[in-house]
């Protein structure tokens, strides 16, 4: 196990935090355009939405990524992995995000919204500064629990041939027939990029509960 060979696992590893950041940042993105439609009031909407999520949370991380690969390319849209991979990750992060915050939104006290009303704000005005900030910081740490199991399941961006970290071990594996010591470094790596963020999630959850239980 050489310095190419870990120079090459960290070309990997920036591929693996690239993938969690896109699908994580535009997943929050939909994922609050999801959340917001699931508790609109409006019954089209909230049964569209919630048919999207039960498709990608009822259906394996890896199917889908598949599907985003080879299915689009059948109908006419030929993506590179990577285009394919972010997409993929973006509607699963958007499924789990919605819901995990649409249930934020309808934890926030009820008389939240009604004082909201009674104040004459619109419903934008109302999200924004009365519901949104109480949800969020609800949700915080089921998202930071939901990014720690979205950076793992980026290893799944072999499937179409992407090399992210477990990719790039399972490549030097084969060269160098050290297995043991290939994937203990990518169990390393894994670890020093999720820990952390299990860490910050535990204390916010530990915060917010003894906040609540005042």
């Amino acid at each position: 196990m050489g310095s190419e060979e870990l120079i090459f696992l960290l070309i990997g590893l920036k591929w693996t935090v690239l993938l969690s950041a896109v699908g994580f940042v535009c997943g929050c993105i939909a994922g609050l355009a999801v959340a917001l439609a699931r508790t609109s009031g409006i019954p089209l909407l909230e049964r569209a939405t919630s048919a999207y999520i039960a498709v990608f949370q009822g259906t394996p991380l890896l199917m889908q990524l598949f599907v985003t690969y080879y299915g689009l390319a059948l109908i006419g849209f030929k993506l590179d992995a990577w285009e394919a991979v972010a997409i993929g990750l973006t509607l699963h992060a958007s499924a789990y995000l919605g819901e995990i915050w649409r249930g934020s939104i309808e934890a926030v006290p009820r008389g939240q919204t009604e004082a909201a009303k009674a104040l004459s704000l619109k419903y934008v005005s109302r999200m924004k500064d009365v519901i949104l900030p109480q949800a969020i910081r609800i949700s915080l740490p089921a998202t930071i629990g939901f990014l720690v199991q979205l950076i793992k399941g980026t290893s799944l961006a072999s499937i179409v041939g992407f090399t992210e970290l477990t990719r790039a071990g399972n490549i030097i594996s084969n060269q160098i027939f050290q297995p043991l010591t290939v994937f203990g470094i990518v169990g390393i790596l894994y670890f020093l990029m999720c820990c952390p963020l299990t860490i910050i999630g535990a204390r916010l959850e530990r915060r917010f509960n003894a906040a609540h239980a005042r």
